[in-house]
């Protein structure tokens, strides 16, 4: 039998600590994006008794885990075991304790033992690194967004918020993420262009995420209409709606894109620079004028000018591990062109600053402070996966594969910066390409 402990001290009550992770959204919040795991049931709550299954990946084979809470001590500590999953046993301890005014601990302690006997205990020290990394992971989360959350006034600690598009990338994080925080959700697909139907249920924010994917396939005729529609036409007739509403919502945010700005080169940009050219900026343009109707009814509007968000679990960097992961990755093209990125998590905490901000509204650039060229990110990433990276991509060959698209989101240059947060002092856990990239794939190295 194994044991591993894993503790971090927290500037929140043992109180907060504990309300955190009894809501439903920690669950999700708390599995590591690079671990494929799909949550077949959740657990109803903490008491005993009450289970919680998920499929995972061990190496190429799908694995079911169920875990059952077995203890529950409200406000202190609570624990499960594994009936069903890759290990012979694991029991989860977690306790919150009191570490003085207004600051906590937080105790992860797991016994466990691998099956197969003498054979599994091979297998311990990778095990062993494993639950490091997973943990570290964890523990990282929890604080960012108990500081994300601490930072709201306690009159507007449980807000009641609409999200449209919960199911892509940044819903499904984002969802969990303000559940745990205390706050109820309600979500919606909006995929088309037509008035939801939302009933009089009351909304204090609306975040709208609702758009057909633009990186899937080759921009035919009607694959652009779809794009435009959906965001356009759809931003428009949710717009609407709010504004008919007997009770509005104090504020929207409404997501937009960094391809707003076309494609500038080497050019600094920030959120007066006007419109591109080029499919991806008109939609933009259109896209944030489609929000007129909820600004004109006295809606605080704010238009998220997304960059390029990094998660192991979705989105461009998923696509890319595969083949950098096989030493097949490269720069794209000259490996000049700027990527303005930003990290899931540091995402969230920015909608979430939005979201109680009065003062904001209008364009912000969702992006962090440090733009880097295509081939330094490509670079970067193969570092931190020790991996080479010397299979480039000619731009004739990124043109061929994917048309249209490859001229304006792989071959396009947007060296942009989030003027208005760092005006505003925003901060980012997670400001340096390497930084997020080691978050978001558990492979952070340990304090010296």
């Amino acid at each position: 039998m194994s044991t591993s402990v894993f503790r971090s001290a927290l500037p929140v009550s043992a109180a907060e600590l504990y309300a955190w992770h009894a809501r439903p959204g920690a669950f999700a919040r708390l599995a590591p994006p690079w671990q494929r795991i799909e949550v077949l049931e959740a657990a109803r709550n903490l008491d005993p008794g009450a289970r919680a299954r998920v499929r995972l990946h061990v190496g190429p084979f799908p694995v079911e885990w169920v875990a059952e809470h077995v203890e529950h001590v409200p406000g202190v500590r609570f624990r499960d075991a594994a009936r069903r999953g890759p290990f012979e046993k694991f029991d989860h301890t977690h306790t919150f304790g009191h570490d003085g005014e207004g600051r906590s601990v937080l105790e992860d302690r797991i016994e466990w033992e691998l099956p197969f006997g003498k054979v599994g205990r091979l297998a311990e020290p990778f095990a062993r690194r494993e639950l490091a990394r997973t943990f570290a992971y964890r523990h990282r989360i929890t604080a960012w967004d108990l500081a994300c959350h601490a930072k709201w006034p306690a009159s507007r600690k449980k807000w009641r918020v609409l999200v449209t598009g919960a199911h892509g990338l940044i819903g499904s994080a984002l969802v969990p993420f303000l559940i745990a925080g205390g706050h109820e959700v309600t979500t919606r697909s909006l995929r088309v262009p037509s008035e939801p139907a939302l009933g009089d249920a009351p909304f204090d924010a609306v975040v709208h995420l609702a758009g057909e994917p633009i990186a899937s396939g080759r921009w035919t005729p009607a694959k652009k209409e779809q794009i435009r529609q959906s965001r356009v036409e759809g931003t428009r007739a949710l717009c609407g709606f709010l504004a008919r509403r007997r009770v509005k919502p104090s504020v929207l945010i409404s997501a937009s894109a960094v391809g707003f700005y076309g494609d500038h080169a080497d050019e600094v940009l920030d959120e007066p620079v006007p419109a591109g050219s080029g499919f991806l900026a008109d939609v933009c343009r259109e896209w944030e004028a489609a929000t007129l109707a909820a600004s004109d009814a006295a809606i605080r509007v704010v238009n998220l000018r997304l960059g390029v968000v990094l998660s192991a679990g979705g989105g461009a960097l998923r696509k890319m591990l595969t083949p950098f992961q096989l030493g097949l990755g490269g720069r794209i093209g000259s490996g000049r062109q700027f990527i303005s990125w930003i990290a899931l998590d540091d995402l969230l905490g920015v909608v979430a600053r939005l979201l109680d901000d009065e003062s904001v509204k209008g364009p912000v650039n969702a992006v962090t402070p440090d733009p880097v060229t295509n081939a330094a990110f490509t670079a970067t990433l193969a570092r931190v996966l020790r991996r080479p990276a010397l299979l480039p991509m000619p731009a004739s060959a990124a043109r061929a594969a994917f048309g249209e698209v490859a001229d304006e989101l792989l071959l396009a240059s947007q060296r942009v910066i989030p003027k208005r947060l760092l005006d505003a002092g925003h901060p980012f856990g997670w400001p340096t390409l390497e930084a997020a990239l080691r978050h978001s794939l558990g492979r952070v190295k340990p304090p010296a």
